[in-house]
Formats: C-alpha cells, sequence, structure tokens
C-alpha cells in the first residue's frame, strides 16, 4: 500500500524536477542579439559545419533549450557601432600633405555566415578589440585612397571620396563578419595653408562680384531715390497748389454763406423784434382787459357790500330794540309781581316807579336804535354822493384812470424792446435803414389809444376831445371828504 502510493510521488517529484531543470536551461535570444551554441547534439536547423568536422548553432531572436554538460551558449550583440577614422598628414598625388577625418557606422553582419565569422574571431572578446581591429583597417584605407586623389579632388568631392573608401574596406570587413553601415568625411585639413590659398581666387572673385554688384545696387537706388524724390517734391507742389486753391475757394465760400447768414440773422432778428413787440401789445391789451374786468367786479361788490351794510344795520337795529323792549318788559313784569308779593299796600307806588322806569328804558332803547340808524343813513348817502360824483364827472375819472395806466402800458411795450441785445441794420442803401429803427418805437407807441379802444371800447382822442369842449371840469372833491368827515364826527 505504501509503496503505491510513493510511485506517484516519486513521478510528479521527477516531473517537476525536469521542468524545472528546463526552465532553467532554456535560453531566450532578442532581436539585436545572436546565440552562438557550441557541443554536441545540436540538431540541423541554423547548424553551420566546417570542413574540419567543427560545428556552431546560431539562434537569432528566439530561444534554444541548453544540454547541460553537453552543449554551452554565448550572446553577441548585433547592434552597431560608431568609429572616429583619423588618419595623420598624408600626401595626396600632388605631394601635398592633409589629415582627414571622418565617422563610420559598423555592425555584424545579417547573414548566418556573417554572424559564424564575427563569432569565430571576436567571440569572447571585449567589444573594444572588435572597434580597434575594425578602425585601423578603415583608417589604412582611407590613408592609400588619399594617396590617388589630388586636394581639390578630395576637397570637392568628399561623397566619391568616402564611397571609394567604403568599398574598398568593405571588402576587408566582409571577411572579419562586419559590415559598414555608412562612411561620412567629417573635416579635411590643410597646416600648410593649401586649401585656404586654394579658395582664395574663389573668394576674391566672389568678394569682387560682391562689390560690383552692391555698387550697382547703390547706384540703382540712388538713382531710383532721386527719381522718387523728384515725384514727391512734383506731388507735394501739387497738393500744396491743390490745398492753395481748395482753401481760396472754401474761404469764398465761407465769407458767402457769413454775409448770407448774417443777412438772414439780421432779418430774423428784426421780424423777432417785431413779433415779440406784437406778442407784448397783446399781453398788455388782454392785461388792460382783466384790469378794466376787475374795476368793473370791484364797482359791483363795493355796491353789494353798501346794499349788505344797509340791511345788517337795519337788522340789527331791529334785533336791538326789540332786545331791550323784551328785556325791559321782562323786567318790568318781574318787578311789578315782586312788588304785588312783598305787599299790596305798596302797588300804587310800585306801578308807578315801573311805568317811570319803564318809559325811561323805552326812551332810552329808541335814542341808541335813532343813532344806529342815522349812521348806516350817512355811509349810505355818503356812498351814494361818490356814485353819483363819479356818474356826473364819469369822463374825467375815466380819463383819469386812463392816464394812470398809461406809464404802465408804455413800460409794457418798451419791456421787449429794452430786452433786445443786439440790432442789426440792414440798409438797402437809400439811407433810412437806421430812422426805421427809431421811427419803430414811435409808430408802436402812436398805436396806443388804439390799443385802450379795441381792448375797453374808450376812445381817448374823443374822450379828449369832448373835455376840451366842455371845458374844464372841477371834481367836488371837496365835498364828498366833507360830508364824509361830518359822518365820522356824527359816529363819533
Amino acid at each position: 500500500m505504501t509503496s503505491a502510493i510513493s510511485v506517484p510521488i516519486i513521478v510528479a517529484v521527477v516531473l517537476v524536477v525536469l521542468a524545472l531543470a528546463f526552465w532553467l536551461r532554456y535560453k531566450t535570444v532578442s532581436s539585436d542579439e545572436a546565440m552562438i551554441i557550441t557541443g554536441s547534439f545540436l540538431g540541423k536547423k541554423n547548424v553551420l559545419r566546417e570542413d574540419s568536422g567543427k560545428s556552431i548553432k546560431i539562434v537569432r531572436g528566439g530561444g534554444a533549450f541548453i544540454l547541460p554538460v553537453f552543449q554551452k551558449a554565448e550572446m553577441m550583440s548585433l547592434r552597431s557601432l560608431k568609429l572616429d577614422v583619423s588618419t595623420p598628414e598624408v600626401y595626396t598625388e600632388q605631394g601635398v600633405p592633409v589629415i582627414a577625418d571622418g565617422v563610420a557606422i559598423i555592425k555584424v553582419g545579417s547573414t548566418t555566415d556573417d554572424v559564424a565569422t564575427a563569432a569565430e574571431q571576436f567571440m569572447g572578446k571585449p567589444i573594444d578589440d572588435l572597434k580597434s581591429e575594425a578602425q585601423e583597417v578603415l583608417e589604412g584605407h582611407l590613408r592609400s585612397i588619399l594617396g590617388t586623389m589630388t586636394v581639390e579632388e578630395v576637397y570637392k568631392n568628399r561623397d566619391r571620396f568616402a564611397q571609394e573608401v567604403q568599398g574598398v574596406a568593405a571588402k576587408d570587413l566582409k571577411k572579419m563578419g562586419l559590415q559598414i553601415v555608412s562612411f561620412t568625411i567629417r573635416d579635411i585639413q590643410d597646416k600648410n595653408g593649401y586649401l585656404s590659398a586654394l579658395g582664395k581666387p574663389r573668394i576674391a572673385a566672389v568678394k569682387r562680384d560682391a562689390e560690383i554688384a552692391e555698387a550697382e545696387a547703390i547706384r540703382d537706388s540712388r538713382i531710383q531715390k532721386a527719381r522718387a524724390d523728384e515725384e514727391g517734391q512734383k506731388a507735394e507742389l501739387l497738393r500744396d497748389t491743390n490745398i492753395a486753391e481748395a482753401s481760396k475757394e472754401k474761404e469764398l465760400k465761407i465769407a458767402s454763406f457769413t454775409k448770407d447768414q448774417d443777412r438772414a440773422k439780421a432779418e430774423a432778428d428784426q421780424a423777432y423784434a417785431r413779433q415779440e413787440a406784437i406778442s407784448q401789445q397783446e399781453v398788455v391789451q388782454e392785461q388792460m382787459k382783466v384790469e378794466l374786468v376787475r374795476k368793473e367786479r370791484q364797482i359791483d361788490i363795493e355796491e353789494k357790500e353798501i346794499l349788505r351794510r344797509e340791511k345788517q344795520y337795519d337788522s340789527e337795529i331791529r334785533k336791538k330794540a326789540d332786545a331791550d323792549r323784551y328785556h325791559v318788559e321782562q323786567s318790568a313784569i318781574a318787578n311789578k309781581t315782586k312788588s304785588i308779593n312783598e305787599a299790596d299796600a305798596q302797588q300804587y307806588r310800585i306801578e308807578a316807579e315801573a311805568r317811570a322806569k319803564a318809559e325811561a328804558e323805552r326812551t332810552q332803547g329808541i335814542a341808541e336804535a335813532e343813532v344806529i340808524r342815522q349812521k348806516g343813513l350817512a355811509e349810505a348817502e355818503a356812498k351814494e354822493r361818490v356814485a353819483e360824483a363819479f356818474e356826473k364827472y364819469g369822463q374825467a375819472a375815466i380819463l383819469d384812470i386812463l392816464a394812470k395806466m398809461l406809464p404802465e402800458l408804455a413800460e409794457k411795450i418798451a419791456t421787449p424792446i429794452a430786452n433786445i441785445d443786439k440790432v442789426t441794420v440792414v440798409d438797402t442803401g437809400n439811407g433810412d435803414g437806421a430812422k426805421r429803427i427809431s421811427n419803430y418805437v414811435t409808430d408802436l407807441m402812436a398805436t396806443a389809444p388804439e390799443m385802450v379802444k379795441n381792448v375797453s371800447g374808450i376812445d381817448m382822442e374823443q374822450l379828449i376831445k369832448n373835455l376840451s369842449t366842455k371845458g374844464t371840469v372841477n371834481v367836488p372833491t371837496n365835498n364828498v371828504e366833507t360830508t364824509t368827515s361830518s359822518i365820522d364826527t356824527h359816529e363819533a
């Protein structure tokens, strides 16, 4: 039973050991390297066999199992290498010593034979040995090619020089399993100044051509500049002429426009002054109408006030008389009753005293009522006499009112004229421009009577003629004042 269980375990352990050994001995190869396998049991794929019986296996971009004890594996890099190639002074075909510097890029060949050749020569050696051997081969062929060419050929045709060096050296490097990826000449030097002298004629010619071209360019530039300056001056003169003509035309137009504008402004100012005067005249007319209406209403109010006060005085007198009479009667009745109650014996005496007292008080009330009535009658009579005097001397009174109103009317008419800041007189040549301004004010004042007639219906000219025909009218103001004074004295 125990042996039956141990067999599978042993088998499993053996399999694990074999798998681990396989994993440890299996090696992979990247694309930029090659694995060189030597030993026995190499198989047939990628295996190179020599006539001497030696064989190697080359693995690229894959993997292989390395048998322990029987096989050995080593890696070889397939990456490119950069080599700086330079020579000491080398005499050219003309005997001129020059120094050449170049750069070469080499790598192990891509074919299996090239890899096998490189492995045979460089396997186990440092990479510097490979670079050193390849550099010596390239420098040797570089010197040999320089000896077959002239300095001019080397300097002017570096690509051909590099191709010849690469073509000759590639054969020798092929034998080493290497190939040239690229080869370029970096610099050609000459310590004796041959190359400098070689370029001087060309440099001088180029400088000469450049100086000639520069001189010709300067000449052409000056010619063009002179022509441009001439054309510019002509254009400026033409521009100045056009500007002067335009300015002259502009000034003429401005002068004409200013003249027309001044004329129109003067006419507008005159029209405005006339319209302002007319408007002010209409305002004064309206004010006179309003004033006349106000005077008429005031007279009506005064007349109504007189009537009201007369009625009030009559009413107050009657009320006071009735009140006094009632008071006296009540007092008399009370005294009479009191006297009767106090003593029947004194009835006759008391009645006599009461009658006497009542008579006295009645007499006093009548006197006071008469005084109040006389005062009202005096005031009414004074108002009536004033109204009769105004009616009798009506034309003179109206003329007096109008005479007092004329200065105010003249002031109202002159107000808009006084507010005129500037008056422009346009004279058409007959010399009456200024005369019309002074006559305008006189004519405007002359329309005042006509204005009063239109507003109030009163003809001042006719009124003055009537008063002149009748003679001097004396208004009896003294009589009115005397009457008023007498009334005041009576009131006192």
